[in-house]
């Protein structure tokens, strides 16, 4: 059901999904090697470079949700959830326990740009010099306790920019 863009619609639903955040949460898996067991979840926000809104259009958007994929695809990094906005992408992913923070994202950023220009070469008009991402980004662990919210967040990005839009 379509929620409205009132803070208390969206304050009731946020309420029912922490009370079902214990439940994700404890179901979260981990992963096995050698002698470890653990999780490495990463809430992962990536932004085109000078902040264009690139993926306005359908197309952009299935062509840099798919080159996201891939590149993690390649590389053992496991898609949680990916959500493309207008000017930027989020996602939650499982990253090999052995990969970086920053090696995690070199890889997602330089190979899903690679594959874009390869897709879709008139992006190089507008970015000549083959870097389609910015230098930053924002990567942040997600544990058992917020795996489930994170999740949410994610998944309700259009509701989350109307409601600070109208404000």
């Amino acid at each position: 059901r379509e929620l409205d863009s009132s803070p208390f619609e969206y304050s009731k639903y946020r309420e029912n999904w922490l009370i079902l955040n214990k439940f994700f949460g404890e179901n979260m898996e981990y992963k096995h090697s050698g002698s470890s067991v653990g999780a490495n979840k990463k809430h992962i926000q990536l932004a085109p470079k000078y902040r264009y809104h690139m993926m306005q259009k359908e197309k952009l958007k299935v062509m840099c949700r798919a080159a996201i994929e891939e590149a993690c695809k390649r590389h053992n990094i496991e898609i949680e959830i990916i959500k493309v906005m207008d000017e930027h992408v989020h996602m939650t992913a499982d990253v090999p326990r052995t990969m970086s923070d920053a090696k995690a994202l070199q890889i997602i950023k330089g190979l899903s740009s690679y594959i874009l220009f390869r897709l879709c070469p008139a992006l190089r008009k507008r970015y000549p010099d083959g870097h389609f991402w910015t230098e930053g980004y924002f990567c942040d662990g997600v544990g058992n306790s917020n795996f489930a919210l994170t999740c949410l967040y994610i998944e309700n990005q259009e509701l989350h920019h109307r409601i600070i839009s109208n404000y």
